[in-house]
Formats: C-alpha cells, structure tokens, sequence
C-alpha cells in the first residue's frame, strides 16, 4: 500500500481504528452506504449497517476485505446506525466495540466477540449497561487494564448526557445549543476502566477533563482546540495521549497526560482539515515507527458519507510533541476543505 491513497476501493470505508496483532495489521472501520439523500448535523446520512474487516500482511502489502464481520440484523437491540468502532484483544478472544441506535432512538455501545481478529463476531443480546452516545475506542495500558474512551457532539449525543441521564432538549433549537456555550467548559469523552469480562464497565463512565495551557478546562466556544467526537488514546514515552477531532474546525488535535482518566492539556495539531467533514482516526507503531490511520472524500469528491480510510506516518519531536501533518502537501494542497 502507498502513504494516503485509499485502502481499498470496491466499498467505502471511514473511521478506522487500526491495530497490529501478531506483527499484521487489522483495520476497523464503519462501512459507508452510498445513498441519495441530504447531509445533516445530525448525521441521519451516515447509515452503516455492518462492518469488514481490513487486514494488511504489513504496510507494503495489498489490502484485504475480509468481507462481513457483522450485520445490525444479528444484533437485537440495534434499531439503525451502526458507526465507528474499535477492537480489543484479551486471553485470544477479540471484542468489536460498537455503537448504535436503540430501539428508543439513543445510541449506546454494543460489544460483540469472535476468535479471530476478522471475525465474525456474535453481538451480545444487548448494549453495555451505562454506555452512552457514540465512537468507542479501548486502550490497553502497559498494566494489563482496558479503558474506553467516547462520545460525540451533536448526532452523537454526547450533550444530552450532562445529567447522567438522556435529556433529548429543545428539537428547535440548533445541533449542539443544548449543550455547552462561549465561556462554558467544553465537554469531553467518556472514559471507563472496562471489568475483566471485557463486556462492561467496572465503573460508571466519567467525563474526561481536557486543560488548556493555563490548566484551566477548553472552552465551549473554543472550536479549534475543544473536543468534538472520535478519541484515541496511545502512549509514547511514558506518556498518554487522548487525541480527537474537533469538528465543525475539522482540526485533529492532542492533548497528554499522566493518567488515563485525564485530566489531559492540549498539546496541538496532529493534522490539518482534509477533504469531508471531521478527522476520525487512530495511531499505532509497527515495526518501530508510528503511523496515523484516518479517512477523507477523495473517491467521492467530497460527499460527506461516501468515505475511504488511508494511512501515513506520523512523527514526533525531541519534546514528544507531534509533527503537523498537512495531509496533501505532497499534492501541494494545504487547504481542501
């Protein structure tokens, strides 16, 4: 495979969560269906289905569909709009993370277990008891101990959860005005330590607090730096890194910390804006280097749900801080959103 050229392009693939198991590389994104209808910010047009698998035998090597992994009609409790999910391994089993739209409307994740790293997987007859709003993604610290991180802004829900509990809010009112504004703090993802079934939580998730240089929290109004949807959580040096994308600015952005549970200070820009609407992604290192998995519109000329997952290295400062990466500067392109 070549740096940022699309992994593959029979389907159209997004939100990848890539991860390297027995020295391969398996990606696991959210399938786009194609469709006529319009965007809206609420994401009614990102209507996922089912999940495939990619694998590449190492980055050099061609990209394999590894076809359905599973399908929103094996899971009871899904009513529509399977999105973005992420995998982790435990004692040989995989575990699909997942979320979805329940019966009632509210996205929750589900989690679904397979032997192997491609499926397929069989869902849990239903969703993990407390979870919320949407783009699950589990860390394994150096310890042993698995953490999820989610939730997204606006069609994610993630700011009808201020209460603990769902408030849908005014539907009158814009995407997002029922939620934190101007000088309010900003909302973070949920995080939780995930017990050792790897099926539910060994707490209630908590809001994950995100410091500006100051150490005080990110703005609501601070649209460049504030979280919006798609956390991913590594570790380099000793030193954790919840990265995610911004959204409406379409920065993907960092922020460190010294505890998984934050609280974590911004850092930067991991990447400029590329063709479409956010920057969902994740990062892993492979044979000593590290390497950013993302997606853009470059198969659909920009439509919005019509997406393709690609990869590039990423690297880092003597300081640990990350390079910018300007995702077309090898198409002399800065700026094609």
């Amino acid at each position: 495979m070549k740096q940022r050229e699309p992994l593959v392009r029979h389907i159209f693939t997004a939100d990848p969560s890539a991860h390297v198991f027995d020295d391969k590389i398996y990606v696991y994104p959210s399938h786009d269906i194609a469709h006529g209808g319009e965007d809206d910010d609420d994401g009614g047009e990102y209507q996922m289905e089912d999940y495939h698998i990619l694998s590449m035998d190492n980055l050099e090597a061609d990209c394999v569909d590894n076809g359905e992994a599973l399908h929103m009609k094996d899971v009871p409790w899904v009513s529509k709009q399977m999105w973005a999910p992420d995998v982790a391994r435990k004692d040989g089993k995989y575990y699909l993370y997942f979320p979805a739209r329940d019966k009632e409307g509210i996205f929750r994740v589900g989690v679904a277990v397979s032997d192997s790293p491609v499926g397929p997987f069989k869902a849990e007859p239903d969703y993990i008891k407390d979870s919320m709003s949407i783009d699950p993604a589990v860390f394994e610290d150096d310890n042993g101990r698995y953490y999820m991180y989610n939730g997204g802004l606006w069609g994610g829900q993630l700011e009808k959860w201020q209460t603990g509990e769902f408030v849908m809010g005014d539907p009158d009112m814009i995407p997002g005005a029922d939620g934190p504004q101007g000088d309010e703090a900003a909302l973070g993802p949920f995080a939780a330590e995930l017990a050792d079934d790897m099926k539910s939580f060994k707490e209630t998730p908590k809001m994950v607090q995100i410091l500006d240089e100051n150490g005080e929290p990110l703005k609501a109004g601070d649209e460049d730096r504030r979280y919006f949807e798609g956390p991913w959580v590594h570790k380099y040096n000793g030193l954790y890194y919840l990265s995610y994308s911004t959204g409406t600015t379409h920065y993907l952005v960092y922020a460190t910390g010294t505890d998984p549970m934050g609280p974590f200070t911004y850092r930067g820009r991991i990447m400029e804006p590329v063709l479409g609407w956010t920057t969902h992604h994740s990062i892993i290192e492979y044979h000593g280097k590290w390497y950013l998995f993302y997606h853009d519109c470059e198969l659909s000329n920009g439509i919005n749900h019509r997406r393709n997952v690609k990869y590039t290295e990423l690297e880092y400062n003597a300081d640990g801080t990350i390079k910018t990466i300007f995702p077309y500067d090898h198409l002399d392109k800065q700026d094609t959103v």
